[in-house]
């Protein structure tokens, strides 16, 4: 199972890649592998504000529907909108084309928080 090392963590199964000050989120390999195939993906709308530890979406797979926790807080400014047609693509790339949402960090301090690759690994396997 692969853990990339740039990535921060969440104990709920989200990552997070910072860019300058915004933070692109999506699901772990563990947590699509545990979900099985997904079949739907609801997304926020660019321009929403998410909080911190609270559901901005939602993903739905063959096995269970599972909500989405926001790693940091801010404003959504972009959607991977390719994941309504194509939900696979969580369980397919989970790290690259399965991205879910950017957010606008109000406080980057809030990525202090989260876990590194090595303490993820370590809580899941």
């Amino acid at each position: 199972m692969e853990f990339p090392l740039d990535l921060k963590y969440t104990t709920e199964h989200e990552w997070v890649r910072v860019r300058d000050e915004v933070a692109v989120v999506g699901i772990t390999e563990y947590a699509q592998s545990e979900l099985g195939d997904v079949v739907f993906v609801e997304l926020p709308e660019v321009g929403a504000r998410v909080k911190k530890g609270a559901a901005f979406g939602v993903v739905e797979s063959v096995k269970s529907v599972s909500d989405l926790f926001a790693p940091v807080s801010g404003e959504v400014v972009n959607v991977n909108r390719a994941l309504a047609d194509h939900p696979e693509k969580v369980n397919e790339d989970p790290y690259g084309d399965g991205w879910m949402i950017e957010i606008r960090m109000d406080d980057p301090t809030e990525l202090d928080d989260l876990l590194d690759a090595s303490a993820y690994a370590a809580r899941v396997q």
